[in-house]
């Protein structure tokens, strides 16, 4: 069984990992965050920023890297259930509560983070960035 999971293209496991950190972070009663005087605004911007890096994961997963129409409303959709249930999930946590207006900011981040990859090469770029050089092949 683990050997299957290793299996697992790298680009399925971003995703994963974003979706397994926000849900480690709203099981928190208290989430510890800088108070920069504006705490309304800064977690409406941490949530539109958060679940729009989680719609881009999702959209360069090899199932969605097409990037049409479809493949951009499904990577909305897939991210804007789970700001939903994770709203839902955090009615459960003693000391958190559930926000329309975070799945609001989700679900806005979701849309623009994904329009801007579908749309501006440059921010597709600097995403789809290596560190090492790509392996070429040597023909003798």
């Amino acid at each position: 069984m683990p050997t299957r999971l290793l299996k697992i293209p790298r680009a399925y496991w971003w995703p994963a990992l974003l979706i397994l950190a926000i849900f480690a972070a709203s099981s928190t009663p208290r989430l510890a965050t800088p108070d920069l005087g504006f705490q309304f605004s800064k977690d409406k911007l941490a949530h539109f920023l958060v679940f729009g890096l989680v719609a881009t994961a999702i959209l360069r997963t090899p199932w969605l890297r097409r990037r049409r129409c479809r493949d951009l409303i499904t990577a909305v959709v897939i991210t804007s259930a789970y700001g939903c249930c994770d709203e839902f999930r955090q009615s459960l946590t003693p000391g958190r509560s559930v926000e329309v207006a975070d799945w609001i900011a989700d679900t806005l981040g979701a849309i623009v983070a994904v329009s801007a990859y579908a749309r501006w090469h440059l921010y597709r770029r600097i995403l789809e960035w290596r560190a090492t050089a790509p392996r070429t092949s040597k023909r003798a």
